[in-house]
């Protein structure tokens, strides 16, 4: 039996903007179970990165219910939800967010701090995650030092560091070439093969294809939310060179 890991109730969100209320989110209501691939996509104004900032619990919803693993976060204060945020859900962005002056160790080991490991202790897990992502060579190397497909692997690397429940992936190809973002897709894949959650957020078709859910967001309500019959396979991924 599939084991539910989010589940949204009536989500609504609301900005005010001058004298205006703009409703970004109107009442959304999906749930995601553990070891889904669920890809989230809509048009600029959809809603889609209001709701991905809700599930990374980066923001708060005005009204409704987030369930993460059973609990209620959608009324949690902001050091409550940075503590779920360090422990419950790794991050990858568009731009890498990675600090310059820090190397791919460094970098990787980061969240670890928070969780007050000890300095072997991060070293060790953060060397553990940099060879998964097929960086073991590149543990010294400063951002500046690599390419943009490198920058991105020590970024889902510092996902991983901390063993989260989900992977939470926005447009994590959209500054890469189609080689590169073939790699990343197939690394993703690896991942959520291995057992992680994973939800990516894109606006491209194909990067979308790789996912095995595909919700559609449009003027802040799901317009849909239907299987992918299309998946593109991790064997098709290693097929292209």
């Amino acid at each position: 039996m599939a084991e539910e890991i989010i589940r949204l109730e009536s989500i609504s969100k609301n900005y005010k903007v001058g004298m205006e209320i703009v409703r970004a989110l109107r009442g959304i209501s999906i749930t995601i179970n553990r070891n889904e691939y669920v890809a989230l996509m809509g048009p600029s104004g959809s809603g889609k990165s209001t709701l991905m900032n809700i599930l990374g619990c980066l923001d708060t919803p005005t009204s409704g219910q987030y369930f993460l693993n059973a609990k209620d976060v959608s009324k949690l204060v902001d050091n409550e939800l940075a503590e779920i945020r360090n422990k419950e859900i790794g991050f990858v962005f568009q731009t890498f967010n990675l600090l310059p002056r820090s190397t791919a160790l460094d970098n990787v080991a980061l969240p670890l701090i928070y969780g007050g490991q000890t300095k072997i202790a991060r070293r060790a897990r953060a060397l553990e995650v940099l060879d998964q992502v097929g960086l073991s060579d590149r543990t010294h190397h400063k951002p500046n030092e690599l390419s943009g497909g490198q920058r991105q692997r020590v970024a889902v690397a510092r996902a991983l560091v901390s063993r989260p429940s989900i992977i939470l992936a926005d447009e994590p190809t959209g500054n890469l070439d189609t080689k590169t973002s073939i790699e990343i897709m197939k690394l993703l894949q690896e991942i959520h093969e291995a057992g992680n959650t994973i939800i990516l957020v894109t606006h491209e078709e194909d990067i979308a294809l790789h996912a095995h859910r595909i919700i559609r967001l449009r003027d802040g309500i799901v317009e849909s939310d239907v299987p992918n019959h299309e998946i593109v396979t991790l064997e098709q991924t290693r097929l292209v060179k």
